[in-house]
């Protein structure tokens, strides 16, 4: 497998996922959400993105050559800079935050 090969497959498997997920920022945001609530502190979206990739890598280090991991962790990243990308253009606002939009 080269290069060109395994974002080609990362790429179909993002596009795939997407469509059965929402879209990374939403994913990631939920799951920062759930693993905040399960661990009590507080998890970003870029957490989710590093530690799921960090999975990846783990599993690469018991089988190097193991293909679909090296497809994964390519997709997580493209996946995790799109989610921090979006999260930036559209902060979550928190129960607990006013907005700062004015009142009507």
């Amino acid at each position: 497998m080269n290069r060109a090969d395994i974002l080609s497959k990362a790429h179909d498997a993002v596009q795939s996922r997407g469509k059965d997920y929402g879209s990374p920022a939403e994913n990631f945001e939920r799951i920062a959400a759930i693993w905040s609530a399960y661990a009590d502190i507080e998890f970003s979206v870029e957490d989710v993105g590093i530690m799921m990739m960090i999975v990846k890598i783990s599993r690469l280090m018991e089988t190097p050559a193991h293909e679909d991991s090296w497809v994964d962790l390519a997709g997580y990243a493209a996946i995790t800079a799109e989610a921090i990308a979006d999260s930036q253009d559209n902060p979550p606002q928190l129960a607990d935050q006013q907005s700062n939009e004015p009142s009507l």
